[in-house]
């Protein structure tokens, strides 16, 4: 499993409070936390905080670029502040996100080009959020069709089947989880499957439980990558053995350790 940290993001007042101070110890901190604990790649996101995201997105990748060479998830709805984020990156990087819409593809497909970025798809457009499998199948196979029209490999796309809150859409979880496996045979070659896990306990009151639950479930329906919090131990530990009990890494006794020290 490929983890993106989630944590480095304006929304969480440290790093909002960071971003308007420009502190680069606190955004180095919270970068290294999340590798330590068992993070291969780090979101980047200005959030609510910044009022300046076109200087703050460079800011955040060059302060992080000084600690760290673990590849760069820059988040923004705004393909400019994206491509500023590109422009100073010496890390790897993947864009997050295009929609299936048309005019972002056409933005954001050629930006991941010229940049040698990953790119992370939506099953969303305009018209709003799919309401089943078929309808997330659809919208991914537009992403795919505008990759492969623009010469993108399919192996450097990441599709995300958008994952709702369990508390407001639970009847389609379940069309979520089958989405994650239907993507990975929706063409050849392969895309990777990612999702936004936190979405899935928005306004609950057990967060890590139900996290954790359907993050090992996922795994199961073949999800390659995920954006999460990897300091949350338990969760990061249910990822590990979800895995081990797919066969993906040998048993030993002392599994979580060696896993870690991977």
């Amino acid at each position: 499993m490929f983890i993106i940290g989630e944590l480095i993001n304006g929304m969480y007042a440290n790093i909002g409070a960071a971003i308007k101070e420009h502190n680069k110890k606190e955004v180095q901190r919270c970068a290294l936390e999340q590798i330590a604990c068992g993070a291969d790649a780090l979101d980047v996101n200005c959030g609510p905080a910044s009022k300046q995201p076109l200087t703050d997105m460079p800011w955040l990748v060059k302060t992080i670029q000084e600690v760290t060479d673990k590849p760069l998830c820059l988040d923004s709805s705004n393909n400019k502040v994206i491509e500023e984020g590109l422009k100073v990156s010496k890390n790897k990087t993947i864009i997050n996100s295009t929609t299936a819409d048309q005019e972002k593809l056409d933005l954001l497909i050629p930006l991941a080009k010229q940049y040698n970025s990953k790119l992370i798809g939506i099953a969303i457009n305009t018209k709003g959020i799919p309401q089943n499998k078929d309808q997330r199948l659809e919208l991914a196979a537009t992403i795919i069709t505008a990759c492969q029209q623009h010469g993108f490999a399919i192996e450097d796309l990441y599709l995300d089947p958008i994952v709702l809150p369990v508390n407001v859409a639970q009847a389609q979880i379940k069309d979520i989880l089958e989405s994650i496996h239907e993507f990975q045979i929706i063409s050849e070659p392969s895309p990777k499957t990612i999702i936004g896990l936190s979405n899935i306990s928005q306004g609950t009151h057990v967060r890590s439980l139900i996290n954790r639950t359907f993050l090992t479930m996922a795994v199961a329906y073949g999800l390659n990558s995920a954006i999460l919090d990897p300091k949350d131990k338990e969760l990061m530990d249910a990822l590990i053995t979800s895995e081990l009990i797919l066969n993906k890494n040998i048993y030993c006794n002392s599994f979580l350790d060696a896993y870690r020290r991977k």
